[in-house]
């Protein structure tokens, strides 16, 4: 049974006090500039929003429905009573997801207040927040010690964080129903100290450049706006002058936390992470967290510091931000999984609400954003939403056309990208781009392949269940060190058995890869190409995809060349992580009574060897089946390549990860090597008629023609003997260079850096 708090005389005094001296919000309604810091709210909603609100309530369908969705939770939630237990649980935990409840609930009553002009919604803020008055002065740090930066409502100073952006905003929006009395308690005994904590109190969390720090610099400046705390906003902003942290310093990650000369702050946060693209450096999963503080504190400061111009900082980051979000989700809206990240995140959270509604607000009012909120289905309950229903009312959405492009990465946009060819049903997302801070992996030139929202070749993501108690307190596993962060988890070539930069996260965060081409002008032939030349000194890697539609194949495929030049002889291995059940392939394999794992380190400890072949020198065929289509992956291999069946899960037993399939073509003691595959969808099968398809590919064999510094070309031959040319040349991606080949007696001439044409 948790430990629930009651008020002291002190604080049962002031809720007297209240009764008779709270007042309602100010009825005259005025426009709200930067010097009227002492009207409230002021922070996110406005007397004016609020005003246009409530004229225009009962009118606007999608922020009616909304508005009645907030209020049923909030009513519910007050019927139940206010509970602020003591902290003692991690992620997942009973105190945790109280607390976390707690300001979430917080934030809409206060809007609510705001809206509907009921004082239940107020007082039922108020209370909440002087039971933490009286809870906070007397709480320890939290006593779960896994974090760098421990918070005192969570185990963490980032769930803090999370707690003080949200509480602002209620608070902001009973500020003036509050008496004096109550509010200098608040501010005295609850939001000073609290900010204070989580900045000077913790300066390796709050001064440094992550995710991590934007939730504390933020946190600290919007109770600062709601304060009119000078001292406070520009140390939000700015970080902390002297933090007397040493150069060097790391969180529990391996992340760096102190660099020299970095800027820090919010305007820190702002400029390192985001590329010119909008592109956030950690990837999606963590750039849609981090979205929603820089936004909603983006939000208040455009409306108390105008002068700031915020939203045009770095020529429109923020706002950038949202749209390459949005390019980074498949055709269901999840977020693709590059980096460290949860699986089946998407824009339907309500942190891709808040920051779709502020861009179409502030960004323009682009139509197709629009389309996005139509189906988040809700908006945000404060002008920006507003605008928002308003306008899908008046039938202004367009679609939002997902189309391939190339998101560069780095502060300056010179640190690789992330590239995404999309061609009818088919996605393919291609990873030659910086480390990503902490919460980067070692998997330089990596892919994923999806087919109408469904992955087809995966990428793993994170080791961690996040927020299930069962699972590590819902924190990061060891897994996620020891398996998901590794190069064999992904989709990319592995060299002796060990990660890129020996999995060293210094070295990897000095490198990335670089781009050699991304050309998506033929919707037919779409080629990106990445060279990487650090993960493994002594060796170059530049890996080509093209993603063809052609009329002779049922749906676009995929070609896939990783050419491999090194001054010493290697072993090299490259994984596809298939999803779905093997049904055939053209060699033969042996499959042991008792499974062993495949190697001792760097994730090679985690897998299973299921199955073993040998190539007899001709083409590889995988053919495989996912929910209900086919898939067939033909290889170009050498006499005595290995091909591996293997499976996720050794040495592990927890079962913490995944059990899920991989085949791995293994090429040894070879100084250079190229791979080459094509993968094909085609097919259906019906579990109902019981027919299958189409089932099998229309490759019958893919040659290599010819490979050497200047140019590669590939032959590859359909079962119905037609063929095609893919050339490519490796030391010139020039629009307009001329090339000219003398294959199979035939001269092939061309102009930029490839062809694919048939070839009889």
């Amino acid at each position: 049974m948790q430990s629930h708090l009651q008020f002291n005389l002190k604080y049962s005094f002031l809720f007297i006090l209240s009764i008779f001296f709270g007042c309602q919000p100010m009825a005259q309604q005025r426009i709200l500039t930067h010097n009227e810091v002492n009207h409230h709210p002021k922070l996110i909603l406005t007397q004016k929003g609020v005003a246009e609100i409530k004229s225009k309530l009962g009118s606007i369908p999608l922020f009616d429905t909304s508005l009645e969705e907030a209020k049923a939770e909030i009513d519910a939630e007050i019927r139940l009573g206010i509970e602020v237990p003591i902290p003692k649980d991690l992620s997942g935990g009973y105190t945790h997801e109280r607390h976390k409840r707690n300001f979430l609930m917080m934030q809409k009553a206060g809007v609510l207040f705001q809206i509907l002009e009921d004082d239940t919604y107020a007082k039922y803020v108020r209370d909440m927040l002087m039971a933490y008055a009286k809870l906070y002065p007397t709480l320890p740090i939290h006593p779960q010690e896994r974090s760098y930066a421990r918070g005192k409502l969570f185990w963490q100073a980032l769930n803090d964080s999370n707690w003080l952006v949200y509480t602002s905003q209620a608070y902001d929006c009973i500020y003036d129903w509050l008496s004096k009395e109550e509010r200098d308690v608040l501010e005295n005994d609850l939001f000073r100290p609290f900010a204070d904590y989580i900045s000077i109190g913790n300066p390796q969390f709050f001064n440094r450049v992550h995710n991590h720090s934007t939730w504390g610099n933020v946190a600290v400046g919007m109770i600062a706006v709601v304060m009119d705390d000078a001292e406070l906003l520009d140390r939000a902003l700015h970080g902390i002058k002297d933090d007397n942290l040493p150069k060097g310093m790391r969180d529990d990650d391996g992340g760096m936390i102190k660099k020299e000369g970095q800027k820090v702050g919010f305007y820190g946060n702002l400029d390192e992470p985001f590329s010119p693209d909008g592109y956030y450096t950690e990837g999606p999963y963590y750039q849609r967290y981090a979205m929603y503080p820089f936004l909603i504190f983006a939000q208040a400061l455009q409306n108390v510091k105008p002068e700031l111009k915020i939203f045009e900082y770095k020529d429109g980051v923020l706002l950038k931000a949202v749209n390459a979000l949005l390019n980074l989700t498949d055709v269901n809206g999840d977020f693709f999984p590059i980096n460290d990240a949860q699986k089946g995140m998407s824009y339907y959270s309500r942190e891709l609400v808040t920051c779709v509604d502020i861009a179409y607000y502030y960004g323009g009012q682009n139509p197709e954003l629009l389309d996005i909120a139509q189906k988040q289905n809700r908006v945000s309950l404060d002008d920006t939403g507003l605008s928002v229903a308003v306008a899908i009312k008046e039938g202004k959405a367009k679609p939002f056309v997902k189309k391939s492009i190339e998101l560069r990465d780095g502060q300056m946009g010179d640190e690789g990208a992330i590239g995404i060819l999309r061609s009818d049903d088919l996605e393919l997302v291609f990873k030659y781009a910086a480390q990503g801070l902490s919460h980067g992996h070692y998997d330089k030139l990596s892919f994923s392949l999806y087919n109408a929202g469904q992955e087809v070749l995966q990428d793993y993501g994170l080791a961690r269940y996040v927020n299930i108690e069962q699972k590590g307190g819902g924190n990061y596993l060891k897994e996620n060190t020891t398996w998901a962060k590794q190069t064999i988890a992904h989709n990319t070539l592995v060299q002796n058995e060990t990660s890129h930069f020996n999995g060293n996260y210094e070295t990897g965060s000095q490198h990335h890869s670089e781009k050699y081409l991304f050309d998506v002008e033929d919707k037919n032939l779409q080629v990106v190409s990445a060279i990487e030349e650090n993960a493994y000194p002594g060796t170059k890697i530049q890996r080509t995809m093209a993603l063809i539609k052609d009329a002779d194949f049922e749906n676009p495929f995929v070609l896939d060349i990783v050419k491999v030049n090194s001054a010493t002889s290697n072993n090299y291995d490259l994984p596809f992580y298939y999803l779905g059940q093997l049904l055939q392939t053209n060699f033969k394999y042996e499959t042991p009574k008792t499974l062993t794992q495949l190697g001792d380190s760097n994730g090679y400890q985690h897998l299973y060897k299921e199955g073993f072949g040998i190539s007899d020198g001709n083409n590889t065929s995988f053919n495989w089946m996912l929910d209900n289509t086919f898939y067939t992956l033909t290889s170009v291999t050498s006499k005595g390549d290995e091909l591996v069946l293997a499976r996720i899960g050794a040495n592990d037993p927890a079962f913490n990860l995944r059990r899920e399939p991989a085949f791995i073509i293994r090429k040894k003691d070879k100084k250079d090597a190229i791979f080459v595959s094509l993968l094909e969808t085609h097919g259906s099968y019906s579990p109902v008629s019981e027919l299958a398809l189409n089932a099998y590919g229309q490759i019958k064999n893919i040659r290599v023609i010819l490979n050497d510094e200047a140019y590669t070309a590939i032959e590859i031959t359909s079962k119905n003997n037609k063929k095609w040319l893919f050339a490519m040349a490796n030391n010139n991606s020039s629009d307009d260079g001329q090339h000219q080949l003398y294959i199979n007696d035939t001269t092939v001439k061309w102009e930029g850096p490839f062809v694919f044409k048939p070839i009889n």
